[in-house]
C-alpha cells in the first residue's frame, strides 16, 4: 500500500549541518585515505570536510548528529566544489537536515561509505518528516556504497495506515526536496521505517545502482517514492521491499525507469492518485527492461474512489516487463481502497488515457492476469496492450483478463485473450 503523501507534511524540515577543511590546506592533512577516496585535480579549486574532523567516532554507539551538522553547515559555506567525506564505519545519527542553498557552491559531493543507523526513538521525528534530509540544494552527488539503515523493526509496530485514513506517518529513510541536478548512485538503503527513499518538488534526477531491502511483511516500506517532479531518472538498480518497489505519486512529468529488478513487494506502481484535493496530473511515464519476481503485483495504476478533485494520468508506457510467479501482473484499479472494507463512494475522478502495455511476459499465480477496472465516471480511454504473453505459474490452465468500463485496443499476442 502507498500512501500519497501530503504536500505540507513532506515540507517539515529543519536546517542541517556538515563542516571541514578547505582542500587547499596541506594534503598531508587529508591523509593518505582521501587521496585514494578523491583523486586530486589541481585544475579545481575544491574544499574536503570529513566528518571525523568534527568530532564523529564511528562507532555506533555515540550518537554522531552534531558532528554531521557541523560538517555541512561548513561545506554549504564554502565557495566552488564541495567534496564531503563519510569513511567507512558505524554511524548512529538522526534526525539530519541538510539545507540550502548554499549560494556559492557549485557542486556537492557526498562519499558516503559509512554505514548510518538510524535513532529509534520516535519522538525525534515529525510527522512525515524523513531521517536524512536534502533539501534546496543545486548540483548534489551522493555515492559511494554507503548504507542507510533505518531499524525500522522497531518502529512498525506503531504503523496504523492500514487501517487509520489519517495515520501518522513514520519517517522516511532518506528524502529529497526542492532538489536540482541531483545524481544518486551506488547507495543502499535497508529496513526503512516508512519509505526508503522519497522525492518531492524534485528536477533534473538521476539515480542508478541503488540497492533497497526490508522485510516482505513490512509496512509502507515503499523502495522509491516520485511526487511533483520532473526529468527524473531511476536505473539498474535492485529494489526488494514490503509494499511499492517504485510508486509514481501525484504531479509527476517525463519520469523513466528502466532495468530494475522488483521482489518482494507490490510491483511498480502509478499512484495511489486522487486521495486529496488539487493533485497535478502524471504525464510522459516511461517503464521498461524492469523484471518483477514473486511481487504482488506487477504494473499497477490505482485511484481512489471519490476522488475530492479531477486530475489525469496520461501518456504513459510500460515495455518489456518481465513477470516471473506475479499475483496481477498487470492491473488497473479504480476503486483502490487498502483498508479491510470502504463504505460506498462515488467513482475516481482521475482520467486514465493514452496507456501502453507493450511487450508484457511471464507467469501469473492469479487466474485472472489482465485486470482493467476503470472509473464509472470517466472511463478509461486509448489503453493498448501490444504482444503480452502471460501464463499461469502452475501451467494447468489459461488466463484470463477483465475489463470495467474500458475498450482496450490490442494489437499482436493477447495471452490471456482480450475482454469479451
Amino acid at each position: 500500500m502507498s500512501l500519497e503523501i501530503p504536500f505540507k507534511l513532506l515540507l517539515l524540515f529543519s536546517s542541517f549541518s556538515f563542516a571541514g577543511v578547505p582542500a587547499g590546506a596541506a594534503t598531508a592533512g587529508l591523509g593518505s585515505q582521501y587521496a585514494q577516496l578523491l583523486p586530486y585535480n589541481n585544475q579545481r579549486t575544491s574544499h574536503f570536510f570529513n566528518v571525523k574532523t568534527f568530532g564523529a567516532q564511528a562507532d555506533g554507539l555515540t550518537d554522531d548528529t552534531k558532528a554531521f551538522l557541523s560538517a555541512w553547515n561548513k561545506a554549504c559555506q564554502a565557495t566552488g566544489e564541495v567534496d564531503i567525506m563519510i569513511p567507512k564505519g558505524t554511524y548512529l545519527v538522526g534526525p539530519l537536515k541538510f539545507a540550502g542553498p548554499c549560494e556559492n557552491v557549485s557542486k556537492i559531493i557526498v562519499h558516503m561509505k559509512g554505514y548510518l543507523k538510524a535513532t529509534t526513538n520516535l519522538f525525534k521525528y515529525g510527522d512525515g518528516a524523513g531521517w536524512v534530509e536534502f533539501r534546496w540544494i543545486e548540483g548534489l552527488t551522493l555515492t559511494g556504497g554507503g548504507t542507510f539503515d533505518g531499524q525500522g523493526a522497531k518502529a512498525w509496530p506503531y504503523n496504523s495506515c492500514s487501517t487509520d485514513f489519517n495515520c501518522k506517518l513514520l519517517p522516511t529513510n532518506v528524502k529529497f526536496l526542492a532538489m536540482n541536478r541531483t545524481i544518486v548512485r551506488g547507495i543502499t538503503s535497508v529496513n526503512s521505517k516508512f519509505f526508503h527513499m522519497a522525492l518531492v518538488e524534485c528536477k533534473n534526477f538521476k539515480g542508478s545502482k541503488i540497492k533497497i531491502s526490508a522485510p516482505a511483511d513490512s509496512p509502507n516500506t515503499d523502495g522509491i517514492h516520485i511526487q511533483r517532479s520532473s526529468s527524473v531518472y531511476f536505473s539498474r538498480s535492485l529494489i526488494g521491499t514490503g509494499d511499492d518497489c517504485i510508486s509514481i505519486g501525484q504531479g509527476n512529468s517525463q519520469v523513466t525507469i528502466t532495468s530494475i529488478s522488483c521482489g518482494p513487494g507490490h510491483g511498480i506502481s502509478v499512484g495511489s492518485l486522487g486521495r486529496y484535493k488539487d493533485e497535478g496530473d502524471v504525464s510522459g511515464l516511461v517503464v521498461r527492461d524492469c523484471t518483477m519476481i514473486g511481487t504482488s503485483n506487477g504494473i499497477r495504476i490505482k485511484t481512489w474512489a471519490n476522488s475530492p478533485g479531477r486530475s489525469a494520468a496520461t501518456n504513459m508506457t510500460f515495455e518489456n516487463i518481465n513477470m516471473e510467479n506475479v499475483t496481477n501482473p498487470i492491473i488497473i484499479d479504480q476503486a483502490y481502497c487498502p483498508f479491510a472494507s470502504c463504505t460506498p463512494m462515488g467513482p475516481s475522478q482521475v482520467k486514465l488515457s493514452d496507456i501502453y502495455f507493450k511487450k508484457i511476459k511471464g507467469t501469473s499465480l492469479s487466474a485472472v492476469a489482465v485486470a482493467l477496472e476503470c472509473s464509472k465516471g470517466i472511463p478509461c480511454q486509448d489503453i493498448y496492450l501490444e504482444d503480452v504473453h502471460l501464463e499461469l505459474a502452475t501451467g494447468e490452465k489459461q488466463v484470463t483478463s477483465t475489463c470495467k468500463n474500458v475498450r482496450a485496443k490490442y494489437i499482436g499476442t493477447q495471452i490471456p485473450p482480450p475482454c469479451a
